[in-house]
């Protein structure tokens, strides 16, 4: 990580500490420097993930920045006496780097989701943000083998920042590949930003979200795609956390 943020290492990956003014900050400076920029989101699925896949988590080591999303990182934090002082999640947050990107000009390319959902999004996003300048959009249903070809697009679309919703690990890895290709200064690997943004999944309830239990929600949404990920995935999250807590060097 770049930034010059406070960050907490969590299972080998640091995150940032920060309140989402800081956060913003940090990313607009991302996209004034000098080499494209990687934004990810960190959440107990991200990290599980890395922690069984050292090359991902080089990727995220990687990142300009990496943000602390969900119940889950909040947990690590106050285990290893480092809380996060806020929840950054991507749903929430994107839709102020778009304001961002409409206010200083980027042309914003979308990438991801199923046919029509990116399209769906931007529009909705347009009514919101009506400077926001939209370079491009493409879902995400192409073979690995068009990636340099997507990248290309991308470029001749002149788009200053990249939304890739493809999943972990996918959309960090291709902004780790081809970010650079792309003639882009800033990539966000935003999950399922577009198909809440477009109505295609609905949010938690508030109060859901305050108690750290949107992932409830989300398994009674799509069941079958992600039981795994939450009934098996959180208790191992919370296991590695504290074995790392209690064996540091292991």
């Amino acid at each position: 990580m770049s930034s010059d943020l406070q960050t907490l290492e969590v299972l080998g990956v640091p995150v940032a500490r920060a309140r989402r003014a800081e956060a913003l900050a940090a990313v607009e400076r991302a996209a004034e420097a000098d080499e494209p920029a990687l934004v990810a989101y960190a959440n107990s699925h991200t990290l599980n993930l890395a922690s069984s896949d050292p090359s991902y988590r080089e990727v995220l080591r990687r990142a300009a920045v990496v943000l602390n999303d969900g119940a889950g990182i909040a947990i690590a934090g106050r285990v290893f006496g480092a809380p996060f002082p806020e929840n950054l999640n991507g749903t929430d947050l994107n839709p102020e780097i778009l304001g961002l990107a409409a206010r200083r000009g980027w042309r914003v390319y979308f990438l991801g989701a199923a046919p029509g959902v990116a399209q769906e999004a931007a529009r909705r996003l347009q009514e919101r943000f009506p400077d926001l300048r939209v370079a491009g959009l493409r879902d995400g249903y192409f073979p690995r083998s068009e990636d340099a070809d997507v990248a290309q697009l991308i470029k001749a679309a002149r788009a200053d920042v990249v939304m890739v919703a493809l999943g972990n690990p996918l959309q960090e890895r291709w902004l780790d590949e081809h970010l650079g290709s792309t003639g882009a200064r800033l990539g966000v690997g935003v999950g399922a930003f577009f198909d809440f943004t477009a109505a295609k999944l609905r949010r938690a309830p508030e109060w859901m979200n305050r108690w750290g239990i949107e992932w409830v929600w989300r398994l009674i949404q799509e069941p079958k795609r992600l039981w795994r990920r939450y009934v098996l995935g959180n208790p191992l999250f919370l296991f590695r956390i504290l074995r790392a807590r209690l064996r540091p060097d292991s």
